[in-house]
């Protein structure tokens, strides 16, 4: 019990002793320590590294994780060491939607049929999106969670470290500047026991604070240098940190490109589907009673033979190849991205798709692959 309360006073007692100092240094009436330029320049890139890793990460889980309910949840299971249950995409539940629909509508119709196709890529959409949050998250959120949590902790606890025993080294310098002055004041006076003994008090005072502040100047340089070192380890952060950010770049690109042929293979399948609503230029819906006897339904009509397809006189364009296009037939037309085709219409041809030529071939193209130029 006496060695605590003598610990609590020791404690109280030095934290009086900055506290002092550091007022009277705000006051200006005690000097300062000043650390080297180069240790200054150290700690300033440390506290800009710390304040844009903490901004870019933050804004990363929003980009991750747009719903700030569904980041709060997730932190407190990670606070609580349990496990992060696995969650829907926004795309696979809405693919799950629109396959429900289609089952609903028929899947022999037009519109099920689209449905049950555009609601299979929505979840292919979502399990793209699901592995490459899992991806950003392990190769570039961690990294930079693990230094503000870690690393940044270690360097602001030694810096904290170092500011304390910069206090203590300056008070020390202090009581020695008063005991050295008091010594002078005590030379002045007349000799006499009495100033014999006020003497050797102020020397005993003088060579116990020179003694404390040899021990403050030892410690406060080892502690300088320990903290040097942490912080030129900052250089290595940023070494780390550029890896990931090419990791997250690679897998959000890798991420992207997936999207983009997820849905170029929709585009592919939905052009070779009956286009219901353009079977009739005036988009009325046919029904029984307006099919007679001996006629044919819009969905009989013979199939366009693209070697009977004569180009009209006018009308023709030059054209730029957006994507590839591979030919589903023989009627159809096999484009490259960026290369330059002449295409034009024809009577009764679906306004999705386009008469396309280059060199000796010819074929239909759909219209979303192009750019027209004037």
């Amino acid at each position: 019990m006496d060695f605590n309360v003598k610990k609590l006073a020791s404690g109280a007692g030095l934290f009086l002793t900055r506290a002092v100092q550091f007022t009277e240094e705000k006051l200006g009436q005690a000097e300062k320590t000043e650390l080297d330029a180069q240790f200054e320049n150290l700690m300033s890139r440390a506290d800009c590294t710390k304040h844009w890793t903490e901004k870019i990460y933050r804004q990363t889980e929003v980009l991750l994780q747009p719903n700030p309910s569904a980041r709060i949840e997730e932190f407190l299971f990670e606070k609580l060491d349990w496990k992060v249950p696995s969650r829907v995409t926004n795309a696979e539940l809405l693919g799950q939607y629109m396959q429900d629909a289609a089952k609903e509508f028929d899947l022999g119709t037009p519109y099920g049929n689209t449905l049950e196709k555009v609601g299979e890529c929505e979840k292919r959409l979502g399990e793209a999106e699901r592995e490459f949050l899992q991806t950003s998250a392990i190769s570039f959120l961690t990294p930079l969670r693990n230094f503000l949590e870690g690393d940044w902790r270690t360097i602001s606890k030694e810096r904290r470290l170092l500011e304390n025993l910069r206090l203590d080294l300056d008070a020390c310098k202090t009581r020695v500047k008063k005991a050295k002055v008091a010594e002078a004041k005590a030379a002045t006076l007349d000799w006499s026991k009495s100033c014999e003994g006020n003497l050797s008090v102020i020397l005993f005072l003088l060579f116990q604070a020179e003694h404390e502040l040899r021990i403050a100047q030892t410690e406060f340089d080892r502690q300088a240098e320990v903290t040097r070192l942490l912080l030129e380890g900052i250089s290595s952060t940023h070494v780390n940190h550029l890896r990931c950010l090419h990791e997250f770049v690679e897998a959000q690109a890798a991420y992207y490109k997936q999207c983009h042929l997820h849905m170029q293979e929709l585009q592919k399948e939905l052009g070779r589907l009956p286009n219901a609503f353009a079977l009739n230029s005036t988009n009325a819906i046919a029904t029984p009673s307006m099919v007679t006897e001996g006629s044919s339904s819009p969905v009989e009509t013979d199939t366009l033979k693209i070697e009977e397809v004569q180009a009209p006189a006018t009308g023709t364009r030059k054209a730029r190849v957006l994507y590839d296009y591979d030919a589903a037939d023989s009627s159809e037309l096999s484009l490259l991205a960026d290369e330059l085709i002449t295409v034009y219409t024809v009577p009764g041809m679906d306004s999705d798709w386009l008469i396309g030529e280059k060199g000796n071939h010819k074929g239909k193209v759909p219209v979303t692959y192009l750019e027209l130029l004037s």
